[in-house]
């Protein structure tokens, strides 16, 4: 098959893997089952609407929106719907809250629009709704009646933040997390617990379950409601926890080395763990350095079962039926596109693609990963996407992208990358790298970047695509830097501190001046920063020196900038101003706003007029070292 390829030189190979066809790609942000057991109900983006979509099993899908988008307003979004009887209550854009049968009929609203909103939660008898609201100011857990006959009214208010309220199967409690400043949600939170009563209920009593000093989070209710299971930080891992409402009574069901059940909640509503109908076991994806697993783990004696996924090796958003041991879940591969998944048991089944025409997995690069050294001695992590192309090979060495998440806590993974397969492709190696402070490797390994954010990133990333060069597997003249959000803002840093090492950066809405005050204008992350660089006024300086903008003046190499008009985390201005200043030294730059985009693009022809755009900047700037 190798001999067959025509050779010609890499980053120029025709693909079939267009700009258009990862734009129109599907996402997929939840899934979960109907109370009756007999359909799912999931969330599908389709440009730059959440849809909802009920697929009964065996029958047809449906789509149950029209103009509106299903999508969380609290933190990053997360958290758009949920399912009770006959009904899905959900979110729309964020702002206002909705109710619509399954069955037939339009939607309803049950709160007015005022305010962000996510991840409601309704009462086992249906009439109550629970959620997550803010004005940007306060932060608290509302109610309000499923009929909309009454205003909503606030039931617990008191914390800086609310997450993931679960109403008890009886109703007679409810369940949610909490924390406050200074703290982020991967810090240190609160599990709490409410005794409530009346009509409309009311909180008659609550204490803390878990947490205080720790993280903890996911707070779920057996089927029978005496058991609240939690997932708490142990030090370096995890660990998979039960409280016992009769006796009050605390216990580890799981924990051990390299157990990672959670996710730094960036979003509402993420689902790493899910109860069996019978209460006898709890699935879990576990998540250790990018790859999941899936695990079944017994309430008496504690056994766990391990389950195949393969071909997948990332799962989440899971769900179990509420009337079998069936299993719902997102899974992907890096060969393989999102997909809606159901286990029966025994075999897994594809409900629904992310692709409407799939691709032979030939036009998908299969990562191996690298390990390497860091200046100081740490051992560093990452993902190495040789080139892949079934009809084209090259001579030598590729050109190499290294891609620099962002977050920055946040984690390279084995699911279905977003711009990877269309560079390697055409030719490209890709390298992921999970600097220090990335998820998924521990707990130190996650902290370490605490205080020297735009220091140890940069290291990092240079020394992996340095490693990489080292090893023969990528082209020293023809190195490039991809990062979106806090990863631009490593592309940046790097640019400045090692002018020439690379050909080009590509930076997707970066953070340029942390001293921008629209940049900490968001509640949510008014306070990051002070975990990761240092407490104003007194770091000040070290602000100053990690701003890419007050250091401009070294970059030499092009730089491509692509940032949308309504981004609300990092302010355009930041990038319009960071293009203007090397604009004027003579740096090549592309600057490209997209309207009505906001952080993090989703509208189908800017998605394509990205990748395109960025494939024309490296054959103008990349090749001019052949």
């Amino acid at each position: 098959m190798e001999k067959s390829k025509q050779i010609d030189r890499f980053g120029t190979w025709p693909s079939q893997i267009s700009a258009e066809w990862l734009g129109q790609r599907l996402r997929f942000e939840d899934v979960q089952w109907t109370p009756d057991g007999q359909a799912l109900v999931w969330v599908e983006g389709r440009s730059g609407q959440g849809m909802l979509v009920q697929q009964p099993l065996g029958g047809i899908k449906q789509d149950l929106l029209e103009e509106q988008s299903a999508r969380g307003g609290v933190l990053y979004g997360g958290g758009e719907f949920t399912l009770d009887r006959e009904w899905v209550t959900y979110v729309d854009r964020g702002r206002q809250l909705f109710r619509r049968s399954l069955l037939e009929g339009v939607p309803q609203p049950l709160a007015p629009l005022f305010g962000s909103l996510a991840a409601p939660a309704v009462s086992p008898d249906g009439k109550w709704v629970v959620y997550v609201y803010s004005d940007g100011q306060q932060d608290l857990l509302a109610l309000v009646d499923a009929a909309a006959e009454q205003w909503p009214r606030k039931l617990v208010q008191g914390a800086d933040f609310y997450m993931q309220p679960a109403w008890s199967p009886d109703g007679g409690a409810l369940a949610w997390v909490e924390w406050d400043h200074p703290n982020m949600p991967w810090d240190a939170t609160r599990i709490m617990l409410a005794r409530l009563a009346g009509e409309p209920p009311e909180v008659m009593e609550k204490f803390q379950v878990a947490g205080g000093e720790e993280n903890v989070t996911q707070p779920c209710f057996s089927p029978d409601g005496r058991w609240l299971s939690t997932i708490a930080s142990r030090g370096e891992w995890e660990a998979l926890m039960l409280y016992d409402r009769i006796s009050g009574e605390k216990r580890v069901l799981l924990e051990g080395d390299r157990l990672l059940l959670s996710t730094p909640a960036w979003v509402q509503g993420v689902r790493t763990i899910a109860w069996s109908c019978s209460g006898e076991r709890i699935f879990a994806i576990q998540n250790y350095a990018g790859r999941a697993s899936l695990l079944a783990i017994e309430i008496n004696g504690g056994k766990v079962r391990s389950i195949d996924i393969a071909p997948c090796t990332w799962l989440k958003q899971i769900s179990a039926s509420p009337v079998s041991d069936e299993l719902a879940v997102i899974a992907s591969s890096p060969q393989i596109p999102e997909r809606i998944m159901r286990w029966d048991g025994q075999r897994w089944h594809i409900v629904a693609r992310a692709d409407a025409q799939p691709l032979p997995a030939s036009h998908f690069s299969m990562p191996e990963e690298v390990c390497w050294q860091s200046l100081d001695g740490s051992e560093l992590h990452g993902f190495y996407f040789p080139p892949a192309n079934p009809l084209y090979k090259g001579q030598g060495t590729p050109p190499m992208i290294v891609n620099i998440h962002g977050g920055p806590t946040h984690q390279i993974r084995l699911d279905f990358p977003r711009e990877a397969p269309y560079f390697t492709s055409r030719g490209y190696a890709w390298l992921e790298v999970s600097y220090r402070g990335s998820i998924g490797l521990g707990r130190s390994y996650q902290d370490a970047l605490n205080g020297r954010w735009g220091e140890l990133d940069v290291e990092d990333v240079v020394s992996g695509a340095m490693e990489m060069v080292r090893r023969g597997l990528a082209d020293s003249s023809r190195l490039v830097l991809f990062g979106g959000s806090a990863g631009g803002f490593t592309v940046l840093n790097a640019l400045i501190r090692y002018p020439g090492r690379f050909r080009a950066g590509i930076c997707l809405y970066p953070v340029t001046d942390l001293l921008d005050p629209g940049l900490v204008a968001d509640k949510f992350e008014s306070h990051f920063m002070d975990r990761a660089v240092g407490l104003l006024p007194q770091a000040e300086e070290r602000y100053r020196q990690r701003s890419p903008l007050y250091h401009s003046d070294q970059i030499k190499d092009p730089v491509a900038l692509f940032h949308g008009s309504l981004d609300t985390a990092v302010p355009v201005g930041q990038s319009r101003q960071i293009a203007a200043t090397l604009r004027a030294q003579g740096v090549p730059v592309l600057f490209q706003i997209y309207e009505g985009e906001g952080h993090g693009f989703r509208q189908a022809e800017n998605l394509a007029n990205c990748y395109q755009q960025i494939e024309r900047f490296l054959q103008e700037h990349l090749n001019r070292a052949e």
